[in-house]
Parts: structure tokens; C-alpha cells; sequence
């Protein structure tokens, strides 16, 4: 006996299942968005990602595979060529799922589950966290005269608990150097 898969039966049997993802994954592709119920919906991610997963390798075997699942070359030609090629640089999370209320007719709980085909940017680190790091290499080669910055105390009050001890400690450093090395400064032109 099969055993049954994690979630809703989406009625009938198991075949009737791979056939309905089948089709709802191939409408989707087809697509890039479809509304369907919320139950579906959460059912056809893993599939359709998983589909989008082998396309992104690219290779023959992974194309007889989506082949097998969905079985409309055309649908497969533009998951391989167009979808795969946008969706290159992202690790996961291919699909998105809306929710967009009730159907009308039987209440029914309803979602729009589309493709997210928008080029992923890479998170940057924050100027303040990387300006300690770069500054401090730049210190140990040339001992030059370091400016520094007047915060009020609002600007203070959001940088709190904003970076490390290690670096807190660092950043008072260089900033008693700096006020030392000005301090000298304004003794030397007296």
C-alpha cells in the first residue's frame, strides 16, 4: 500500500493528484501566474520548484525528467529556455503565494501563486560595519591623521547595540588616538 503524501489529498486518488499538480505546474509555467485555491496552491510549490530546480541544471536527463511530469514539450521549452536563465542566480524560493480571499461561489479560500522572475540583489554589508574593517588595514600600513565624525545624540541613540564590543572597544581607540593626535596638533601651533 502507497503510502500518503504530506498535506491535503486534493480529492480522488494519487494519480488524479500528479496529474492535477501536473497540469497546475504547467499552467503555471505557461503562465508565470495562476489563481487556484490556498490548499493547492501550498501543494503545487514544492513541485513547481522542484521542476524549476532541473531546469536550472539544464542537462538532458533533468529534461526527460520534467518531461516525464509534465509532458507538454512546448510548456518544457519555456521552462528550460526562458524561465531557468532568469531564475539562475536565485538559490530557492521560485514561487510566491498570495492569498486573495474567499471565492465567491462556495467560500472557498483563494491564492495567486506566481513565479518571482525579478533578479536577485545580493545583500551589502552596512557602510558603518564595513568602514571599521577597512579602515583599520589601512591604519596599520601608514600612520596617518584620522578624521572623526560628531554624531548627535539621536544618531547615537540608533547606532546602539549596532555593532560588537570587539568593535566598540576599536572605534574608542581610534577615536582618543584621533583626539590625542589633535590635541598634539593645536600644542605644536601654540
Amino acid at each position: 500500500m502507497p503510502k500518503p503524501t504530506k498535506g491535503a489529498r486534493l480529492g480522488g486518488g494519487p494519480a488524479h493528484e500528479r496529474l492535477m499538480l501536473a497540469n497546475l505546474a504547467a499552467s503555471l509555467f505557461t503562465h508565470k501566474s495562476i489563481t487556484t485555491t490556498e490548499t493547492k496552491a501550498k501543494r503545487l510549490r514544492p513541485f513547481a520548484e522542484r521542476l524549476v530546480t532541473f531546469a536550472k541544471r539544464g542537462d538532458l536527463h533533468a529534461r526527460r525528467r520534467v518531461l516525464s511530469v509534465i509532458g507538454d514539450k512546448s510548456v518544457v521549452h519555456e521552462l528550460f529556455a526562458e524561465i531557468a536563465p532568469l531564475v539562475a542566480e536565485r538559490e530557492g524560493g521560485y514561487t510566491r503565494i498570495t492569498k486573495v480571499g474567499n471565492r465567491k461561489g462556495d467560500n472557498a479560500p483563494m491564492a495567486v501563486i506566481e513565479l518571482v522572475l525579478e533578479p536577485v540583489t545580493p545583500k551589502a554589508k552596512s557602510a558603518k560595519k564595513a568602514a571599521p574593517a577597512a579602515a583599520a588595514p589601512a591604519a596599520a600600513e601608514e600612520p596617518a591623521v584620522e578624521e572623526t565624525e560628531v554624531e548627535t545624540p539621536a544618531e547615537d541613540a540608533a547606532d546602539a547595540g549596532a555593532e560588537s564590543p570587539e568593535e566598540g572597544a576599536a572605534a574608542e581607540a581610534t577615536a582618543e588616538d584621533a583626539v590625542a593626535s589633535e590635541d598634539e596638533k593645536a600644542d605644536e601651533a601654540k
